[in-house]
């Protein structure tokens, strides 16, 4: 019943994650309502995502260049290594300004149920960094879920075995602030309770 163009667009919003049909539409119609050269700019914009966005050759960030900008910049810390599973938690990371080191971007986490294992992640590419360098330490951000406990746990094993002075941490997990006890689940208490420190 709708103009072929509408549908594919709805189709496609349809696609991005957290998008319903409902969203998708609502997102199209918004469209229609904004002036052509506002509709040409994401279009264009959508566009150059793809054609002017690489992987960096260091950590495998999204940049536009060889060297992302945090492996370009010499005022970071080279000799912190934040391992993480995406570049969107590099972005989230970077806006905490807790730390100023260099990443490194694994591409996933092991997971045998969805067929990824330690061969489909960027790990080799780590362990080549490493065995490069000494007096470092890394920095295991993944998630605190199953997935991302086992991959840290394999990294940190594979870490280990180059057999150099490298210094191997882990994010703290615990309670976010403005939660309450009685809400929290066994796992997150106890590991609040393992990564307690002096007050």
């Amino acid at each position: 019943m709708l103009p072929t163009s509408i549908q594919n667009l709805i189709d496609e919003f349809s696609k991005l994650p957290g998008v319903g049909p409902k969203s998708a539409a609502r997102l199209t119609f918004y469209l229609l309502t904004k002036p052509k050269g506002d509709i040409e700019q994401l279009g264009s914009s959508v566009l150059n995502l793809a054609r002017n966005l690489k992987y960096c050759k260091e950590c495998f960030n999204i940049c536009e260049n060889d060297l992302c900008q945090i492996c370009a910049d010499d005022r970071r810390n080279h000799q912190i290594v934040i391992v993480v599973e995406e570049p969107l938690d590099v972005l989230a990371l970077e806006k905490s300004g807790g730390i100023d080191g260099i990443y490194h971007v694994l591409g996933g986490v092991i997971s045998p149920i969805n067929g990824i294992g330690p061969d489909d992640l960027r790990i080799s590419q780590l362990l080549d960094r490493l065995d490069e360098s000494e007096d470092l330490e890394v920095i295991l951000a993944t998630n605190p879920n199953l997935e991302g406990e086992a991959t840290a746990t394999y990294v940190k094993n594979k870490i280990a075995a180059l057999g150099k002075n490298i210094k191997i941490t882990r994010i703290a997990r615990g309670l976010p602030i403005g939660g309450d006890l009685e809400y929290a689940d066994q796992v997150t208490l106890k590991r609040s309770l393992e990564g307690r420190r002096e007050y």
